[in-house]
């Protein structure tokens, strides 16, 4: 995730102590289709999997944007993990 630049950039100056944007190093191309299959995750796809549920619960919290932004990075690091161990997707356990 922070490889893509899918990770909240942090500003700290005295007392000023700001965590907001993301930090977007990396490519752009990756990280833009990833926050697109997001989107697609939390609107579009009718399969259950955790991190669909995830997504939406964070959704009604912290708003649309940001939550696909999270979707994205934490798909971005099951998909890293998956390529590390060769293992499938499995829906159930996307989330954890």
């Amino acid at each position: 995730g922070a490889w893509l630049g899918l990770t909240t950039r942090r500003y700290q100056s005295g007392e000023v102590d700001y965590d907001g944007h993301i930090s977007r190093r990396g490519d752009t191309h990756v990280r833009s289709l990833l926050y697109e299959a997001a989107v697609v995750i939390l609107t579009r796809s009718r399969a259950d999997s955790d991190l669909r549920s995830w997504g939406i619960k964070l959704r009604e919290k912290i708003g649309f944007k940001r939550s696909a932004v999270a979707v994205a990075r934490k798909l971005a690091v099951i998909m890293h993990a998956m390529l590390r161990s060769g293992e499938l997707f499995n829906r159930a356990t996307a989330a954890t």
